[in-house]
């Protein structure tokens, strides 16, 4: 009769043994050695007839194997399953004791399995409204609105291809060459490809450019060559964080590669309705009100998901939480498809602890404030992405659009990213109204370099 047996071997980190005897598992491996002889194909049997003493004397140590760990792993699973252990992944084998299994001598076996138990928690930092979070408010100017009207002018316009730069309105492209300050190109540095209006320079770099052509070259430190929001945008196009100070102190020999000048777009009517098909808007003014509207939009979704990452931040960090470290970072070594080293685990950890908080607390969340989203929320979800893509009002009641609706909703994959996105869209929601938000105007570059709630501490 097999038993199972648990025993505690550090924090939230549990031995349990499985000892099998001859009477669990030996009137199986008979029953797979008479199964194996009705299906083999063995030269000189005919099928169905291969002697038992065959079978055993060839495949005998492999089914004898394979039926004591099918015994075992159903007697594990089994008390896994009756204590209502809530473990993490699967049971790691401590000892690789198949090897020792003679078929040829039956014994009683004992199998030793190591489980990571989940921890029990409280979400404390949801409790009492005790957490204050800071919901910004980008101020949309005049000037961001002047921006925008001249990128659409821009987009919209004609292109010619002139010799030389000679104005600030010239749209260059460029090769970016990591370089020493006389121009030296560093081996294995970055080189980057762009395309920039010249306006996005500083003063002083527009007008060495004055008069450059194809093939002509100048040598430019980031930090000083541009505006601090270009900046950060000239940063992450090179793979560096925004406010990377240090990688701002690099030079660069850019080299043109194109010249052109676009010319603007007149702004009437026409222009209008080409931004905006569908809507009537026949005047500069209405125009540019819209497109404050469309801004502010814009940066209140991004103030949104800015709230949403601080408080994502502050459920992970400050919510007490213990975690069987030693055991998760074996299981990061021998869990995946690929082992990993010791060094490899200890490296990915704290990326998987984080992520591994975050789970254990959202899945408390959504069941125990019993989250869902049905699938006409997920339906709609859906219309309104194919509506967003195709051209909104003007694609809407399309005979095509329910047929490819019905399509898209077959595929597992796309169903399964929509959920995740809609419940977890519900879950910020529910949290932000059980913490204190108050509510503070911002200038937009002072936004982009707002620091991310992170909270560096051993938990």
């Amino acid at each position: 009769m097999a038993t199972v047996t648990r025993e505690n071997i550090g924090l939230l980190n549990d031995k349990i043994t499985v000892k099998v005897s001859q009477e669990d598992y030996l009137p199986n491996f008979d029953k797979a050695v008479k199964q194996f002889s009705k299906n083999a194909n063995i030269p000189g049997f005919r099928k169905g007839m291969v002697p038992a003493g065959m079978v055993k004397k060839m495949h005998g140590q492999a089914i004898f194997g394979d039926e004591i760990l099918k015994t075992v792993e159903r007697e594990l699973m089994g008390y896994v399953q009756t204590e209502k252990l809530e473990i993490f992944g699967q049971p790691l084998s401590l000892e690789k004791q198949a090897k020792d299994l003679d078929f040829n001598k039956p014994a009683d076996y004992a199998f030793e399995f190591e489980v990571g138990l989940k921890p029990t928690f409280a979400i404390t930092p949801l409790e009492n409204n005790k957490t204050t979070l800071t919901k910004y408010k980008v101020v949309v100017t005049d000037e961001m609105v002047n921006d925008e009207v001249q990128r659409l002018q821009l987009k919209g316009g004609k292109t010619t291809e002139p010799e030389t730069i000679t104005s600030e309105d010239n749209v260059i492209n460029v090769k970016f060459e990591e370089s020493d300050a006389k121009g030296n190109v560093v081996e294995g540095g970055i080189v980057k490809e762009n395309a920039l209006l010249v306006k996005y320079f500083s003063p002083a770099i527009q007008a060495e450019l004055q008069g450059k052509k194809n093939d002509d070259s100048i040598v430019f430190q980031l930090a000083t060559s541009f505006d601090e929001q270009r900046l950060g945008w000239i940063l992450k196009d090179l793979g560096f964080e925004a406010t990377d100070k240090e990688a701002a102190q690099k030079y660069f020999k850019l080299t043109i590669t194109k010249v052109g000048l676009i010319e603007k777009r007149e702004l009437n009517e026409e222009f209008f309705k080409e931004v905006y098909p569908g809507e009537e808007i026949t005047t500069e003014e209405a125009f540019r009100a819209k497109l404050k509207e469309e801004i502010g939009k814009y940066w209140d979704s991004e103030s949104r998901n800015h709230l949403h990452n601080d408080l994502f931040e502050v459920l992970v960090h400050e919510t007490p939480m213990d975690l069987p470290k030693d055991f998760l970072k074996r299981w990061l070594q021998v869990g995946g498809e690929k082992p990993k080293s010791a060094e490899e685990a200890e490296k990915e950890f704290p990326g998987f602890d984080h992520q591994l908080r975050w789970t254990l607390i959202s899945d408390k969340l959504v069941k125990e404030n019993k989250l869902e989203v049905s699938f006409e929320e997920l339906k709609e979800n859906a219309k309104q992405k194919v509506l967003g893509y195709y051209g909104g009002a003007a694609a809407d009641g399309a005979e095509w659009l329910d047929s490819y609706l019905d399509r898209l909703l077959q595929d597992e994959k796309f169903v399964d990213q929509t959920y995740r996105e809609m419940i977890t869209a519900k879950l910020f929601d529910w949290a932000e109204a059980k913490v204190n938000v108050k509510e503070e105007e911002i200038k937009a570059e002072d936004f982009v370099n707002l620091p991310h709630k992170h909270h560096h501490h051993e938990h």
